[in-house]
Order: structure tokens, then C-alpha cells, then sequence
């Protein structure tokens, strides 16, 4: 006898049981992208704090050395014993500390959270990758540039209002004369009376050519000193975590990697950012070279490789005891 025919309603059962199952993996699937962007969210975060307090004072020095006239310092220690005598040792070093410290936790959270988003768009271009196929450095890299995009909406005018109060503990104050900035937020303030958005936003094209490549090269530094230190097995296969000690190596390697292609971009976005009126990018390239040729580009590169290694190994420790902190909540 012939078998009966599958009713209608059964197929349609089967349909709507696939469609749940769909449906809930749908749901886990997105949950696990939210815990994940939250993960990196927070984790940079915590990492942008650790790097303010470790590296605002060798940031102050590059800064001053970039926007000074030719013969104000004669060296980084010059910058650091003018700003002690002048300002004193807390309120001098760490003057325009705020603007940063506010930032920061939005900037490095961004930034970690885009260098995330970063590898999600990398493996949807590479079919052939799965998760647990590890980054070649070229699609780090990759990554890394795309996390530079979202953070730079943050990090341009942060840096504008940051340069701007390092910048003036520079001038000699006349007897009863006061800081012509009161704090970050008198800064925005006045820079929007005086050019609106666009004066707060000043820098911003700079902020990205140097963040872009500057941010390639930070994690897949990073990433590749990590490959290497991380304890392996005899067959070559990653056999234990990495330790505490390796990540700021890593962090250390991973700032100085960033700062050797980008420094002489950085140095046109403070000048940039620090100038009155309404400087521009050719105006601001040309009147460097005629100052001091290619070495106008270069100063205060020695205190930027110096807060390099502290600060970036105290930003990747913070970063990787916070992921610890959170697989211990959340997993």
C-alpha cells in the first residue's frame, strides 16, 4: 500500500519549530555582540584612564616642545624644570590633566569598541576565516585603521581644549593678569563664540591622518608581540596565557610602533590646533619648514617615546585585567 501523504499541518509544525530555533540563536547570537561591545566599551575605558595618569606629564612636554618658538626650551628637561619653577610640580605637570581625563574613557572605549567592530567587518570580508582562525597582521591592521574612524569624532576636540591648556602655562602672567582658559569647558566656550563648531572641531582631518595608520600599526603591534611571547606548546601552538609582565611589553612595543610613522602629522595637528585666526593645513606645513626644516617636524619626539612605553603598557594592563575582571561577572 502506498504511504500517506504528510499532512499540511505537520510541515507547517516543522516550519514554525525551525523558524524558533532561528529565531532564539538570533537572539544569542546578538546578545553575545552586546556583551562583547560592552566588554570592549568598559575594558578601554578603564585602559584610557591608566594611560592619562601615567602619560599626561611626557604628553605636556611633546606638547610644549611642538607649539614653542625656536629657542624657548633647550630640551625636555628644560620643559620640565620651566613648568616646575613656573606652575609647581602637580598643577604644572599635569596642567590640562581634565580635558583628557574626561576624554579619555570615551576616546580609548570608542577606540576599543571600533577596533572590536574593526575585526567583525574584517572576518565578514574574509569568508575563509572563522573564529577561531587568528588575524593575519595585515587584517589587524586592517582593524586597527577602522578603529580610528568613530574615535576620532571624540578624540579631535578633546586634544584641541587639551593643547590648548597645556599650551598656556607657557605665557608669563602680568601681576593680577589671569589664564585666559578657566577650565576644558571655559575653553569650548570660548572657541565656539569665537568659530563655532568648526573652531571646537579644528584638527579634525589631522587627528584622523595621524589615528588611522597611528592606530594600524598599534594593534597589530600589539597583536604580533603578543603571538610571540605568548607560552607555546611543542608543536608551536599557544599552551598557557600570556603574563602580566608580557602584556605591557607588548603595550610598551605597541605606543612605540604607533608614534615612529605618525609623529611628524601629530606635531601639524598641535600647531594646528594651538594657532590663532584660522590657520590651514598647507599654511601650517610651509610655516614649519621655513622654521627649522624637516627637524621643525620632530620636536618633542623624545618625550613622546618616552611616555610611549609606560603609558600604552598601563593602557593594554588595564585593558586585559578589566576583560579578567568581566569573564569572571559574566561568564
Amino acid at each position: 500500500m502506498p504511504k500517506p501523504l504528510p499532512s499540511s499541518s505537520s510541515s507547517s509544525d516543522s516550519t514554525t519549530t525551525q523558524t524558533v530555533v532561528q529565531i532564539k540563536e538570533e537572539i544569542v547570537e546578538a546578545s553575545k555582540q552586546t556583551v562583547s561591545s560592552f566588554r570592549s566599551l568598559a575594558a578601554g575605558g578603564v585602559g584610557g584612564v591608566c594611560a592619562v595618569l601615567v602619560g599626561h606629564p611626557f604628553d605636556l612636554v611633546k606638547v610644549r616642545m611642538q607649539t614653542a618658538e625656536k629657542g624657548v626650551y633647550t630640551g625636555a628637561i628644560d620643559v620640565v624644570k620651566k613648568t616646575i619653577a613656573r606652575e609647581g610640580l602637580r598643577k604644572g605637570l599635569y596642567a590640562g590633566v581634565s580635558a583628557p581625563l574626561v576624554g579619555v574613557t570615551p576616546m580609548f572605549a570608542v577606540s576599543f569598541w571600533g577596533y572590536d567592530v574593526g575585526q567583525k567587518l574584517v572576518r565578514k570580508a574574509s569568508p575563509e576565516t572563522n573564529d577561531k582562525t587568528p588575524f593575519t597582521i595585515g587584517q589587524t591592521s586592517a582593524a586597527g585603521f577602522f578603529s580610528a574612524i568613530p574615535m576620532t569624532l571624540i578624540t579631535a576636540p578633546f586634544e584641541r581644549v587639551k593643547v590648548l591648556l597645556q599650551i598656556q602655562g607657557q605665557k608669563e602672567l602680568k601681576p593680577g593678569e589671569k589664564p585666559k582658559y578657566s577650565g576644558g569647558l571655559d575653553v569650548v566656550r570660548q572657541l565656539y563664540k569665537e568659530g563655532g563648531i568648526r573652531s571646537v572641531f579644528r584638527g579634525s582631518a589631522m587627528t584622523l591622518a595621524r589615528d588611522g595608520p597611528g592606530s594600524a600599526a598599534y594593534f597589530a603591534s600589539y597583536e604580533y608581540v603578543k603571538r610571540k611571547m605568548t607560552p607555546k606548546d611543542k608543536d608551536g601552538n599557544p599552551s598557557g596565557e600570556l603574563s602580566l609582565t608580557a602584556v605591557m611589553v607588548a603595550g610598551g612595543a605597541a605606543g612605540v610602533a604607533m608614534w615612529i610613522p605618525v609623529f611628524p602629522v601629530d606635531t601639524i595637528k598641535s600647531r594646528l590646533q594651538s594657532a590663532e585666526g584660522r590657520p590651514t593645513i598647507g599654511g601650517t606645513i610651509r610655516g614649519l619648514y621655513a622654521n627649522g626644516g624637516f627637524k621643525a617636524f620632530f620636536p618633542g619626539m623624545g618625550p613622546a617615546m618616552a611616555r610611549a612605553v609606560p603609558a600604552n603598557a598601563a593602557t593594554f594592563l588595564g585593558v586585559e585585567l578589566a576583560h579578567k575582571a568581566f569573564s569572571k561577572v559574566l561568564d
